[in-house]
């Protein structure tokens, strides 16, 4: 109860030593400025530019250089008018501010003299402003709070990052030996198979030049075979006449073979020897020769076995133009009489079974195929060893680059790591990975534009930590590369609250987090020194 009384008897005390003040000093002076302004000795301008009498000061007519004679009035364009706003904050405004029919001041002191009917409102604003002022402090401070959970966790992951890189290099270390112990095991495996392999290599280049050396033969002999029938003579020469007599290399279909076609497949030539034949004309001629060849069989002198139910084969037709000799042959059978094509043969081939697929006999013999197969099993494992030590390289890479950013001076920001945030607007959904990259995407769902990737911190000196810079996004059209600035405020959660683009190409992002706030305290103090400073 005595302290209640105690206080109520300081705050009249309080009071009396405003109003007090507030007769002593002119209007618009604030009280650290009362002591120049004696009413019982002459005014000197604050800028020293010269003295009058007190009776001068707030007179309406500008004395001073300075304006300091006029505070409360506005006749000075330089001056300025202060307001105490009791139960608020005060306020210093331009001079030409005073009596101009609008309220500025909550107390009403700066339109004294004009019809705005302006009223004091200071003590409501005041109360609304400290609620304010609390509801703030409630937050920066909730907001500090998990500050301090994250610096806790930061230093947390940091500590299991660490020893989960030393757990890394011994794993990787024990890969390694392994990965050696299998690449010698596979090198052993693989000599006695290259060694057995190489006996097949051998065995089959022969078969390989065997068979070549056949074909070659087969072919030389279709050539000689073919020349002969060419060469109507017999002369060993193939002239262009006996080309011009061949209805084969009528190549237009104009009815008959010019000089020009019997001439092309002679190279130009008027003849053609057996040996060029056989080098290279024949390769020419054989295409036209066997298609022609396919299209007429010799005619058949015994007419083929009649069966009871099929139809009497159409006579063989002949070429116009064939002189009668070996082109005879050139005799082509309905497809009905065609060899091995009989109804007959249809029906065996439907009563009995499916053709079984012959099993393809096995590519090596049985010991050499054990080498092969001890070869590729220690192959395999050696790739599955490789594989785990570029694992593991690549994981204690990553696991290092991490270790090496810079997450803020108590590691406060690491927890953003792995995290993304995004914002939308109108058109867009901007996304913003800490320490990854900046990214837009429309709404409209096409694809994803690179904003920046994460460069550095770029704050101001003393409050480095309060701006990240996301560079080398994709180039505008026929502009400079995409950047993202991040402003981070203090905020009870990690959130992207706002993306602009002030600049062509260059966005600012306005990303809240706990992990810039601070003791509250340092701005309840800075209201209390105002407070205390009007008393």
């Amino acid at each position: 109860m005595k302290g209640a009384v105690l206080f109520s008897l300081m705050c009249v005390a309080a009071g009396a030593v405003v109003r007090a003040a507030e007769v002593l000093r002119p209007r618009g002076v604030p009280l650290s400025k009362a002591s120049f302004y004696d009413p019982s000795r002459d005014f000197s301008c604050l800028d020293g530019s010269g003295t009058i009498p007190f009776s001068y000061v707030n007179d309406d007519y500008c004395d001073c250089q300075d304006g300091s004679d006029e505070p409360g009035t506005a006749a000075c364009p330089n001056g300025f008018f202060h307001c105490t706003n009791a139960g608020h904050s005060p306020l210093t405004l331009p001079s030409s501010r005073v009596n101009d029919g609008v309220c500025d001041c909550c107390d009403a002191s700066d339109e004294y003299a004009s019809s705005a009917n302006c009223v004091d409102v200071c003590r409501e604003l005041g109360r609304a402003a400290r609620e304010e002022a609390v509801k703030r402090r409630e937050e920066r401070l909730r907001g500090f709070q998990l500050r301090q959970a994250m610096i806790e966790d930061g230093h947390k992951r940091k500590k299991e990052a660490e020893g989960k890189i030393e757990d890394l290099k011994k794993e990787k270390e024990e890969a390694d030996t392994l990965r050696t112990e299998k690449e010698d095991l596979k090198k052993a495996a693989e000599e006695p198979e290259k060694e057995a392999l190489e006996k097949y290599r051998a065995a089959e280049s022969e078969k390989k030049a065997q068979e070549q050396a056949q074909q070659k033969e087969k072919d030389e002999a279709e050539a000689r075979e073919a020349f002969a029938h060419l060469d109507n003579n017999g002369d060993g020469v193939l002239t262009k006449e006996e080309m011009m007599s061949r209805q084969t290399f009528d190549t237009n279909r104009d009815g008959q073979v010019s000089e020009e076609e019997a001439k092309f497949y002679l190279q130009q030539e008027d003849t053609m020897s057996l040996e060029t034949f056989i080098g290279t004309g024949w390769a020419m001629m054989r295409p036209v020769y066997l298609m022609d060849k396919r299209m007429f069989t010799p005619p058949s002198t015994t007419p083929p076995p009649q069966p009871e139910e099929e139809l009497t084969p159409p006579p063989p037709v002949f070429d116009e133009e064939d002189d009668g000799g070996d082109d005879a042959e050139d005799y082509d059978l309905p497809d009905e009489y065609a060899e091995g094509d009989s109804k007959e043969d249809d029906d065996e081939e439907d009563e009995g079974d499916a053709p079984k697929e012959e099993e393809e006999d096995p590519k090596y013999d049985e010991e050499t195929q054990k080498l092969v197969d001890a070869a590729n099993e220690a192959r395999e494992q050696f790739d599955e060893a490789d594989r785990r030590v570029r694992d593991l390289t690549r994981e204690l890479r990553t696991l290092e680059e991490t270790q090496g950013k810079d997450y803020g001076p108590e590691e406060e920001f690491r927890v953003l790591e792995g995290n993304c945030y995004d914002f939308t607007d109108r058109e867009y959904t901007y996304r913003l990975c800490p320490f990854d990259k900046a990214t837009q995407k429309p709404k409209s769902g096409h694809g994803e534009t690179r904003l920046g990737q994460w460069g550095e911190w770029t704050g101001p000196e003393g409050d480095k930590y309060s701006r990240m810079l996301y560079s080398n996004g994709q180039a505008c059209w026929n502009g400079p590369t995409r950047s993202a600035d991040v402003h981070i405020s203090c905020g009870t959660e990690n959130k992207l609250i706002g993306v602009s683009e002030p600049n062509r190409c260059e966005y600012v992002f306005l990303f809240s987090s706990p992990a810039v706030c601070t003791k509250p305290e340092e701005e309840l103090s800075e209201e209390t020194t105002h407070a205390h400073t009007e008393l």
